[in-house]
């Protein structure tokens, strides 16, 4: 499919020409039109000229979900210049680290957010204009501004010095063959890298992405995911441009406020991983919201029980439930079911490959593996990303001389091309000789009435090599017991599958797309050699 609009420039002209005096855009007290809302991404654009940004050059966002989080973004991508959006659950050395490598010229940030000042984190790392070679300035999106930061207005104000006609050409001049984001991987197993990808690219990934679940002019989108991740800017703010969507952000998860607000602005539109709509479901008032508005949902980036799937449709309302699966080298996207699809598929796959992209699962020795044989993920198509930023030899690793980029996933491919993601690649562990996917496990333990999320690694063993490890969730009002849960896995599961040590926790460690951060986990279990775990407790069962 392709897109009527090769650039985001061109897609947000287009939007305003198309649904003007729809509401594009709600935060608070302030509701424009795409009109409105186009008008206030060129005033950014015509700032950023003003502060000699040019085409190519590094504008960097590190904040919550806000207006002028999508002003900034968009008026950067208006110019020429790419985007570099920073995890706002970084501290002041790590989102340093990111502006140092991507040669960022001027940062967007806050100094309110949860009771942090950021700019304080950068300073205090030895990060300001002043320490970071190619930063030249800090703008604050909201809060106080602090000596040496530039106020939101104040940057906006410098615009009027810049001919709109000038943009314009600006504008006309990026092509679909640009970058516009360089996104830094979540870091799940290690520092993050920087997926340089293309305008053309994300347009048309997105385009894809938005027929696929039915996404439709008059929709109203509550974007829970974060804007610094690829769901939340791609299929979130790209997403209702394309479409005459209105976006509402959202910048912290609260079930309370969530269920709130889908009553008060009428929310069609709520996707999210798993864990959020599992916490919905088990709050205790979910019965007495209005929730009936309720039409769409996306899912994905972990194990969905297919109970949840009838649950979202049977007392959430929605109307389309869809799963689907990517890498940010890929654009965010590879695959997705299609919203007719039967709940045990939408639960158990991620879908089958977007229109011209294709995915297969390949052996070690990249050959295609059969139907139901398990392999890595691989995927060649317009949406895989230029390259890493600055690390050929990791791009060559990534990407092979054919153009399929390795994905690190282990799956297993259906007849009909459905995808179901059984682990990553570096998460798989050896227990006595066989093969162990925490994913598979994940999947079994979830059926237990007990056990809200979970999250398996592998942890060593001196004579099995590794054994199951699990850090369970409990479903909101029960107090499951380490050592029932044990007896429990091993009755239903292969003993080597089955867990020899279950941890109680709170909560999981999550990157900003829902997929739990085992190399937390891992170390977790590598202090337990002496400390006692915090806010959990366990049991360790070694049987053969």
């Amino acid at each position: 499919m392709n897109a009527p609009w090769n650039t985001i420039p061109q897609l947000v002209d287009a939007a305003a020409e198309q649904f003007s005096d729809r509401e594009a855009f709600v935060e608070e007290d302030q509701r424009w039109s795409f009109d409105e809302y186009r008008n206030r991404i060129h005033e950014a654009s015509r700032a950023l000229m003003a502060r000699g940004i040019r085409h190519g050059d590094r504008i960097a966002v590190w904040a919550p979900n806000l207006a002028n989080w999508a002003l900034a973004a968009l008026g950067a991508h208006c110019v020429g210049a790419v985007l570099v959006p920073i995890n706002t659950r970084f501290k002041g050395r790590e989102a340093s680290d990111l502006l140092a490598r991507s040669s960022a010229r001027i940062l967007f940030t806050v100094t309110d957010f949860l009771d942090v000042d950021y700019t304080a984190l950068l300073y205090d790392a030895g990060a300001g204009p002043d320490d970071l070679e190619t930063l030249d300035e800090v703008v604050v999106l909201r809060g106080t501004v602090p000596d040496g930061c530039t106020s939101w207005d104040e940057f906006l104000a410098s615009g009027s010095t810049v001919d709109d006609a000038d943009r314009s050409a600006r504008s006309a001049a990026v092509t679909g063959d640009d970058l516009c984001h360089i996104m830094f991987t979540s870091g799940t197993t290690g520092k993050p890298k920087g997926a340089m990808l293309r305008h053309s690219a994300v347009c048309r990934s997105f385009l894809s992405w938005s027929e696929v679940i039915g996404l439709a002019e008059g929709d109203r989108y509550l974007v829970v995911n974060p804007f610094f991740h690829a769901f939340g800017l791609n299929s979130g703010i790209l997403a209702c441009l394309m479409k005459g969507v209105t976006l509402l952000p959202h910048p912290v998860f609260d079930v309370t406020s969530v269920i709130r607000r889908v009553a008060e602005e009428r929310i069609t539109m709520l996707p999210g991983p798993p864990a959020i709509y599992q916490t919905i479901l088990s709050h205790p008032d979910i019965e007495l919201a209005d929730l009936s508005t309720l039409r769409l949902a996306v899912t994905g980036a972990a194990t969905i029980p297919v109970q949840m799937i009838h649950d979202m449709r049977d007392r959430l309302g929605f109307e389309k439930v869809v799963t689907g699966y990517g890498l940010t080298e890929s654009s965010g996207i590879a695959t997705m079911c299609r919203h007719d699809d039967d709940p045990d598929l939408i639960a158990g796959t991620s879908g089958r490959a977007i229109d011209d992209v294709e995915v297969r699962v390949v052996d070690p020795d990249g050959f295609q593996c059969q139907a139901g044989e398990a392999g890595e993920v691989v995927i060649r198509g317009y949406n895989v990303m230029v390259g890493y930023l600055d690390d050929q030899e990791q791009t060559v690793e990534a990407i092979d001389n054919d153009g399929w980029l390795r994905s690190g996933d282990i799956g297993v491919m259906d007849n009909n091309g459905y995808l179901r993601i059984t682990d990553r690649v570096k998460d798989m562990f050896i227990n006595g000789g066989f093969n162990v996917y925490p994913a598979e496990v994940e999947g079994l333990m979830l059926a237990h009435p007990s056990i809200a999320q979970v999250a398996v690694v592998g942890m060593p063993d001196d004579r099995l090599g590794e054994v199951g490890a699990a850090f369970v969730v409990a479903v909101q009002g029960t107090d499951p017991d380490p050592d029932h849960l044990v007896d429990w896995c091993q009755s239903k599961m292969a003993n080597y599958k089955a867990p020899r040590q279950i941890t109680i926790v709170d909560t999981l460690p999550l990157n900003a797309s829902g997929k739990v951060l085992k190399f937390e986990l891992r170390e977790q279990i590598a202090a337990t050699q002496n400390p006692e775990v915090k806010n959990a407790r366990s049991v360790t069962h070694h049987g053969a």
